[in-house]
Formats: C-alpha cells, sequence, structure tokens
C-alpha cells in the first residue's frame, strides 16, 4: 500500500464543508464532488462510527461496483475514517481472496480544520500501486470540485 495526502482549503466554514464533503444534509453534494471518480459515484449506508457503508458506481458494463466499507471514526466536523475491507463487484460483496488482500485494512481519513472561515480538508489515504496514477491525477481534481460547492 501507498500512502498519499492531499489538501485543500475552502472559504466556507467546517460544519459546510463537512456537510457537503459526506452529503449529510443531501447526498447529492456527496455525487458531485466524487462524480470526478465516477459519474454514476454514490453511497449506501450511514457515516457513523462503527456502520457499513458501500461506495458504489455504475461500471461501463452497467453493473454496480465499488469498495466495502466501515466507518472506523466519525467525529463530527473534525475528522472521518473509513477503513476499506472489501469490493463491490455486479452487486455481490467480496471481501476476501488476492483482489481484496491488495486493498484490505486501507484506509481513507479526512481531516477538518477551520481557521476565520477557512477549511482546510486533509485527505490521507492508502493506495495500491496500480491506482497510484489514478488517485494522483483525481483527487485533487474532485477536491477542487469539493472546494467550488462549498463556496457556492
Amino acid at each position: 500500500m501507498k500512502k498519499l495526502q492531499f489538501k485543500v482549503s475552502i472559504n466556507a466554514p467546517v460544519a459546510k464543508t463537512y456537510d457537503y464533503m459526506l452529503g449529510i444534509s443531501s447526498k447529492s453534494t456527496y455525487e458531485q464532488w466524487t462524480a470526478l471518480f465516477n459519474p454514476t459515484s454514490t453511497y449506501e449506508g450511514s457515516w457513523g462510527k462503527g456502520n457499513k457503508i458501500l461506495f458504489i458506481g455504475i461500471d461501463e458494463k452497467g453493473e454496480k461496483g465499488g469498495m466495502v466499507s466501515k466507518i472506523a471514526e466519525n467525529i463530527q466536523n473534525r475528522f472521518v475514517s473509513i477503513q476499506h475491507y472489501g469490493l463491490l463487484k455486479a452487486d455481490k460483496e467480496i471481501t476476501e481472496g488476492p483482489e481484496v488482500e491488495k486493498w484490505a485494512n486501507g484506509f481513507e481519513n479526512y481531516t477538518f480544520e477551520e481557521n476565520n472561515g477557512t477549511t482546510t480538508v486533509t485527505v490521507d489515504l492508502d493506495t495500491t500501486e496500480d491506482f497510484l496514477d489514478y488517485m494522483n491525477e483525481t483527487y485533487p481534481k474532485a477536491l477542487n470540485k469539493l472546494k467550488e460547492i462549498c463556496e457556492k
């Protein structure tokens, strides 16, 4: 696993940024910024600590796929830790096997810090070698989209 970090400064209060990033009030705000990863990106489940959550999209074959995850921690407006432990392929959850082992126990952490009305979001994530270039290219674009919707 490779560790990556991305940061974005958003001219919006932390409560709004947290809400929009996770899609708490409206899932559409989550879907807008994550559309850069997959135009059909969404989630099923909830952000409460200990809850299972599926990060999903429709692939080129029209099948639902994505990550099977657990919310390891959620401190409102401060920190969210997502533990990925499986894959969703064609609507089937796969939580063991060689494909899953590459991702197993990978984390995606969001840290929120507000200073004078500006919120800094720091994303720390584990990724596999195969997804390194994709994440380095796509994550900054997705965070810029989050910035855009929060600053409206």
